[in-house]
């Protein structure tokens, strides 16, 4: 691939990837994810990973849950939530190879 080509496919995909970026920037949302990257939790196991609020980390999880980064799932009266792509799962591997 040539230069030109490369700088073209990263271009095309600078928007999602920086709303991606935005939407995990604050520190709790940060959090909420790495708990998650040792796969789905309950809202109350998220809660107190956290150490905040059930209605702050239930924002946070509507959140990104509306810009499409997790889903959930409903069993009995518990949410569970989880990665609704794969590829979330990789760019927080990487962080943390990184950075931790």
């Amino acid at each position: 691939m040539s230069t030109a080509n490369l700088s073209q496919a990263i271009v095309k995909h600078c928007e999602p990837v920086s709303q991606i970026l935005k939407a995990i920037a604050h520190p709790a949302r940060l959090k909420i994810l790495c708990c998650l990257m040792e796969g789905e939790k309950s809202v109350m196991e998220l809660t107190e990973f956290c150490e905040a609020s059930q209605s702050a980390t239930s924002q946070f999880l509507a959140r990104m849950k509306d810009e499409g980064l997790l889903v959930s799932r409903r069993e009995h009266q518990f949410v569970y939530y989880g990665f609704a792509d794969a590829k979330l799962a990789r760019l927080l591997k990487a962080i943390k190879e990184i950075y931790c």
